[in-house]
């Protein structure tokens, strides 16, 4: 049994799942702002609208 070559292959795939989860945290961070940025452009654009009815609901079906 090669315990050196099972000990760096664990380590390997420890580091893997570290960055995975770090670049997975870094994306939902970047989600998030893009978000928030969305919902204050529509907020904006409401307030800038001629007739605030129109555009002021938004059907989305899965």
């Amino acid at each position: 049994m090669d315990v050196a070559g099972l000990s760096m292959a664990l380590a390997h795939i420890s580091d893997m799942s570290q960055i995975g989860t770090a670049v997975l945290s870094k994306a939902m961070d970047t989600s998030e702002a893009l978000g928030e940025g969305l919902v204050q452009m529509m907020d904006s654009a409401m307030e800038l609208s001629v007739n605030p009815n129109v555009g002021s609901n938004i059907d989305i079906r899965l």
